[in-house]
């Protein structure tokens, strides 16, 4: 069975058309994992070329999330049960005295999409949180996010407490939002910038390759 409905109806943003979908695959026997990488997957792979293009905005990709995570919730405990292994850890979260979260949301739809484990630590985040959870889960990768030039310093902070914690070494830390850019993530010896959803993913596939 092709899958190319289910990639559609994720792209069109339509979330019970989805969940038919997906349970039609289930019906005929199609294994959760093929119906995860080649509809739901696919399907939000596109979203995220769209958005990069600008033809999809931020409303958009949510609701498309939205219909992603319809299908996905339904096929994840059979993904599970198959011991599927995650392509590595990734911490993420907003730094503190920032609540702008959604560009991080969507990041993060895009990498669980991809097939990694995320462990999402939310919006408002003191520093000494991120360390800890660096020290505790050994993620492959930092993912920091701020919308305000008031907040992004806070970038730095973290990099210069993991360094003193002798973690800087463990971890690939990328930046990203409205006013971070490379040079700021160069100033602040961060491993990378991405200035989108699909292209964290594609930075972080980059660490892991090599």
């Amino acid at each position: 069975m092709g899958f190319e409905n289910i990639r559609k109806a994720v792209i069109e943003m339509d979330d019970q058309k989805v969940e038919q979908l997906v349970h039609e695959a289930l019906g005929k026997n199609c294994e959760g994992i093929d119906i995860l990488d080649n509809g739901l997957i696919a399907g939000m792979k596109e979203v995220g070329k769209l958005f990069a293009r600008k033809e999809y905005y931020v409303p958009e990709v949510l609701l498309a999330s939205e219909a992603f995570y319809a299908g996905f919730n339904i096929i994840n405990p059979l993904i599970k049960s198959s011991a599927r292994k995650p392509k590595a850890k990734v911490v993420m979260g907003v730094v503190e005295g920032d609540i702008h979260d959604i560009g991080k949301n969507i990041v993060k739809v895009m990498m669980e999409a991809s097939g990694y484990q995320v462990i999402d630590l939310g919006r408002n985040v003191p520093t000494p949180r991120f360390v800890e959870s660096v020290e505790k889960e050994r993620p492959t990768v930092l993912a920091l996010s701020s919308l305000m030039t008031t907040t992004m310093v806070h970038m730095g902070d973290i990099i210069s407490e993991l360094e003193k914690k002798k973690l800087r070494d463990t971890v690939n830390v990328i930046v990203g939002g409205a006013p971070v850019n490379e040079d700021f993530a160069k100033k602040i010896k961060a491993d990378g910038y991405s200035p989108d959803a699909l292209s964290a993913v594609q930075l972080i596939e980059r660490f892991i390759s090599g």
